[in-house]
């Protein structure tokens, strides 16, 4: 499944200076709250549409659960219209999509998300100016950010993705379950790394990312700590240097199994429901799969 986005772009007020990895911009760690982001739409074959969002976490470390209610709500129709509740730091794009009917003209959907304190409103509906398409989710992603890159994008098809075993699972508090997934790309575009931080301009923020295939699982749904094992690249965009991230500068996008199988192993450290997310990313184009596991004590 493609997710796609309108580039949108946050500034985020400073309050103290992060410490780590040179990282020399003036940024909130806690106690910020979160900007829901309405990305744009996207024409399907059948005529309906998707209305794809995202969010801002103005922190740069604070991870914010927000179960669906009044305080993460999507109407008219909800409040859940599959959107997170395990909210990661920064910036992370066209997370969900809802899909729509083709007659669904001036209509909107409204998504409240109430964090920190702070309410705050993503609109989404059909206006001109917020089409989106492949080339704007991947100039998003920073994909053409390097030069000799976008000639490939046009021509990009996002990698395929396949979960093994079933979507929902049972576990058990510390005992860990298997994740397989397998995933092809056609290898465009080709894989590059994020250039290392210039020492004049440390930490920059940057709209660029590594390119090439790579997979990592993340917490879409549920409260408790979630440990993966081998550990997972963070799917957020931290411009930070030092970031196991592929805005990072110096991160290098890691080897493919030669069979396109990855195995990931998850722990759980609560009782609960979980739904861990998997993204297969080429750095322009991505496919998603969710499983829902079910932990008993």
């Amino acid at each position: 499944m493609r997710r796609v986005c309108h580039l949108t772009i946050f500034v985020a007020m400073v309050l103290v200076v992060a410490p780590a990895h040179g990282f020399a911009q003036q940024a909130y760690m806690t106690g910020q709250f979160i900007a829901p982001a309405y990305e744009g739409w996207e024409l399907n074959d059948d005529g309906s549409f998707n209305l794809v969002f995202g969010y801002m976490n103005r922190n740069w470390q604070e991870v914010i659960d927000v179960p669906i209610g009044p305080e993460n709500s999507i109407e008219p129709g909800g409040p859940d219209h599959g959107q997170p509740t395990h909210f990661y730091p920064r910036r992370n794009r066209f997370i969900f999509r809802i899909r729509v009917p083709a007659d669904f003209g001036d209509k909107e959907l409204v998504w409240t998300l109430t964090t920190n304190g702070k309410t705050e409103y993503a609109y989404g509906t059909l206006k001109r100016d917020y089409f989106i398409d492949d080339l704007v989710v991947q100039a998003n992603y920073g994909a053409a950010g390097a030069a000799g890159g976008t000639p490939e994008l046009p021509n990009n098809e996002a990698p395929t993705l396949e979960v093994e075993g079933p979507s929902q699972r049972n576990a058990r508090v510390g005992e860990a379950i298997t994740l397989a997934a397998v995933s092809t790309d056609d290898g465009k575009p080709q894989a590059r790394s994020m250039a290392a931080s210039s020492p004049r301009r440390p930490g920059r923020i940057t709209t660029d990312s590594a390119t090439g295939h790579r997979m990592a699982w993340f917490v879409y749904r549920g409260a408790g700590e979630v440990t993966f094992e081998p550990p997972q690249a963070q799917t957020w965009e931290d411009t930070r240097d030092g970031g196991d991230s592929p805005w990072s500068p110096g991160w290098k996008t890691p080897e493919a199994p030669e069979d396109g199988r990855w195995v990931t192993e998850a722990t759980f450290a609560e009782p609960g429901t979980y739904d861990l997310r998997v993204i297969a990313h080429d750095g322009g184009l991505a496919a998603i799969e969710d499983v829902t596991v079910v932990v008993s004590p």
